[in-house]
């Protein structure tokens, strides 16, 4: 009978990318000048939210809280990945990649449901209007937000452990760029038919299922819309919602590239562009789409941008 030495994993060494030596100066750079963008405009999302009372509402705290979990989000897999872009070592501990799946997957899952959740708020304020301030009440999109975090952190949580617990024979190269499980997976040398198992309840859950109840809220909203007789009313019913749409299909579309499609033995470069995509990218464009697309978001920031300035002249 064959037997396997399974040792002790106290680090890793992330590779992807790393065939591009040439690259490495300018992907520091990028990532690096993105993550500023990400930082300063979820953050000045986040204080508009806070300081303009008109946007004391359901729709916008629900925004709060995607550009906070955006800020967490990036925050634990950027600054590791530019170490790792100008190390030679290019090496994390056991615990730290731990730490940055449980987080990475945890808040990705938490976006998931929360476009959810805020696909729910648009249905109600367009089909419901009469009735969404006693529907989406206080009490219930706060609810709402929190198990948007709690369904997140579950799910991450299990499969982190569950993956985490696995035998790695030896190989502690990860052909990635950041701990990421179906990359890590791969140097797993036991079964893991219930890991994939549960990856697959999981994504279900934490994907399809909130990816499946944001196409039924847009058939009755565009249902809706489409009743309207009043142009005028079209036209900003739609503009209410269509932020929120381009940040869905930036984001599933590289959400459901990465999981979803057909798994191939060896990561390719396309699979690590895609997860420079998600991870970072689509974080960067939610508060510029959202700013742009949004009038009392525009409005917003030029009224707290205007008496900050005021004030500095004083």
């Amino acid at each position: 009978m064959e037997t396997r030495n399974y040792s002790a994993m106290t680090e890793f060494f992330l590779v992807g990318l790393s065939q591009y030596p040439e690259l490495q100066l300018f992907l520091f750079l990028l990532c690096l000048i993105m993550y500023m963008v990400i930082l300063l405009g979820n953050s000045l999302l986040i204080i508009i939210t806070i300081l303009d009372s008109r946007l004391h509402t359901p729709m916008y705290f629900f925004l709060g809280n995607l550009s906070f979990l955006d800020i967490c989000y990036t925050s634990s897999s950027i600054p590791p990945m530019l170490i790792i872009f100008m190390s030679e070592r290019k090496s994390i501990s056991f615990i730290g990649c731990a730490l940055q799946m449980v987080v990475s997957l945890g808040l990705g899952s938490t976006e998931c449901v929360l476009l959810a959740v805020m696909a729910y708020d648009h249905y109600v304020a367009i089909c419901n209007p009469l009735r969404y301030s006693i529907i989406m009440n206080g009490v219930l999109y706060v609810q709402m937000a929190a198990w948007s975090w709690i369904i997140g952190c579950l799910t991450s949580l299990l499969r982190t452990v569950l993956t985490m617990m696995l035998p790695f024979c030896g190989n502690n190269v990860i052909d990635h760029i950041t701990c990421e499980i179906l990359a890590l997976l791969k140097l797993v040398c036991s079964d893991i038919t219930i890991n994939v198992l549960i990856m697959t309840v999981t994504n279900i859950v934490s994907l399809v299922i909130p990816l499946l109840l944001i196409f039924i809220s847009y058939v009755f909203i565009l249902s809706s819309i489409l009743r309207i007789n009043c142009a005028e009313g079209r036209k900003k019913a739609f503009s209410t919602c269509s932020a929120h749409l381009i940040v869905v299909i930036f984001f599933y579309g590289s959400a459901l590239f990465m999981y979803m499609k057909p798994k191939s033995k060896n990561t390719n470069t396309s699979d690590e562009i895609i997860r420079l995509s998600y991870g970072v990218v689509t974080p960067m464009l939610n508060p510029i789409i959202y700013s742009l697309r949004n009038k009392e978001v525009k409005e917003a920031v030029k009224k707290v941008l205007s008496r900050h300035l005021h004030l500095l002249k004083m």
